[in-house]
């Protein structure tokens, strides 16, 4: 009876061999599937799809493209500002244009004496720890952008592109 009990409390021998089997059949259906999804264009990366967008493109529907605005450029003189980090002296050198709708291009033009002390006034009170911060000329230009829209009024000013950001 001792013989009888040892057998009926050995486990069963699974297989293991199916489930990697099945699972190394839908790996590779799925990588089948993706492959052909991503060259025919299915999903919209690799060469494929900059291929087909570049042949949509060539086709003449008839339509144009919408006009671009009606903006013009008001340029700002060049700035010199001096920088002290403790022992160091630094230049800052900065040059920026207004982009501005054509029918408030005379009204900013008139205003821009008040534009430069403003900004003048902004980049003295920087420190050098302000410029070292990677994105620190896109929190500079929105802080300017913001004081220049106080003194022109609000939406006479559509954007300021820096031309020349030099810290030597």
């Amino acid at each position: 009876m001792a013989d009888a009990t040892a057998d009926e409390l050995e486990p069963e021998k699974k297989d293991g061999k199916l489930p990697l089997i099945i699972g190394l059949v839908l790996g590779l259906v799925g990588a089948g599937a993706g492959f052909y999804a991503t060259t025919s264009g299915l999903i919209p990366i690799g060469k494929t799809a900059e291929a087909q967008d570049e042949k949509t493109d060539a086709k003449d529907t008839g339509e144009y493209p919408a006009a671009l605005p009606d903006i013009e450029y008001v340029d700002l003189t060049p700035i010199m500002i001096t920088l002290s980090g403790g022992t160091t002296i630094h230049q800052l050198r900065f040059h920026a244009q207004l982009e501005v709708e054509s029918k408030y291009h005379s009204d900013v033009e008139k205003i821009r004496p008040r534009i430069l002390d403003v900004l003048n006034g902004y980049l003295r009170a920087l420190e050098l720890s302000d410029l070292r911060d990677p994105l620190a000329l896109t929190r500079l230009r929105g802080q300017m952008l913001r004081r220049i829209g106080i003194v022109a009024g609000k939406g006479r000013v559509r954007d300021l592109l820096v031309i020349e950001f030099v810290l030597n």
